[in-house]
């Protein structure tokens, strides 16, 4: 048996229907959904109890990609960043990165960087801002909002250089079909606010009352596997909540809980000795 492909990955016709389609599915959701989504970002404002921050190295060496497409990478950043920085999500409120970002294109300002598609890293307009949906993503699994929408790349196209996440803990985003959505269930108001350095991409999480717990996440059964001459590679993303206050001088774990189980197709070369068969 063979697995089928969807007709939209056999003609660019049929590919650019089925994405205006879903883009236009999903408009309608936002249109005449119920749901509220958070709009207002209060930039002169912070929050005034820190739940999680987190940086992120802007320029990375990917392998024998164009370093160029690394530096444009931090231009788009700097424009999504205007859209989300001192974002607010209050109490009922849904959170939606593509809805906030909108439609990267070039009249916006929007570059080529590097984005992944179609089982490659290619060039894109907009491409690298999944760069802050990942950061973002990170910070919401450190507080009690809830991910409602989240997607993971299906192939890993580089190996690891300087990364400080497990693997399979990001966000993936393809406006606007792809996105990332939060909710917030809680009667605290949140904000996220970023800044885009020299360096670093910085993101912090805010809220309007202390928290009243810690969260840690991270991976389980990591490797690589081969089947039929493909490697591909593995993990587990956990995540335990701990009590904020330390009980007999240390944290209770509340609870562990497996968050996503990650296998996806390596697209570089692994040593075999690293390679489980």
């Amino acid at each position: 048996m063979f697995n089928k492909k969807p007709l939209s990955h056999y003609h660019p016709l049929l590919y650019w229907l089925r994405v205006n389609q879903r883009r236009l599915f999903r408009w309608l959701h936002w249109s005449f959904s119920s749901r509220k989504y958070s709009l207002y970002c209060e930039t002169e404002l912070r929050l005034p109890h820190r739940y999680k921050k987190h940086t992120s190295k802007l320029i990375r060496r990917l392998g024998d990609s164009d370093i160029k497409l690394q530096y444009n990478k931090v231009i788009n950043l700097k424009i999504a960043v205007k859209k989300l920085n001192g974002v607010l999500i209050k109490p009922g409120e849904y959170f939606s990165f593509c809805r906030l970002v909108g439609k990267p294109t070039q009249k916006k300002g929007f570059v080529e960087g590097m984005e992944l598609s179609f089982g490659e890293a290619r060039k894109g307009i907009g491409g690298g801002i999944c760069q802050i949906s990942n950061l973002i993503h990170w910070l919401a699994l450190h507080s009690e909002l809830k991910i409602i929408e989240r997607a993971n790349h299906s192939f890993d196209p580089f190996p690891d250089e300087g990364r400080v996440l497990p693997f399979g803990s990001g966000a993936a985003i393809f406006y606007n079909y792809i996105d990332l959505v939060l909710y917030n269930p809680t009667d605290n108001i949140f904000q996220m606010v970023f800044t885009v350095g020299e360096n670093q991409l910085e993101g912090e999480l805010l809220c309007d009352h202390s928290r009243e717990y810690t969260y840690h996440v991270y991976e389980k059964q990591h490797a690589f596997t081969k089947k039929q001459d493909i490697i591909y590679r593995q993990n587990e993303i956990w995540r335990d909540v701990l009590t904020k206050q330390n009980v007999g001088g240390s944290a209770l774990c509340l609870n562990s809980t497996m968050l996503y189980k990650n296998k996806v197709v390596v697209k570089y070369s692994v040593d075999k000795e690293r390679v489980q068969n």
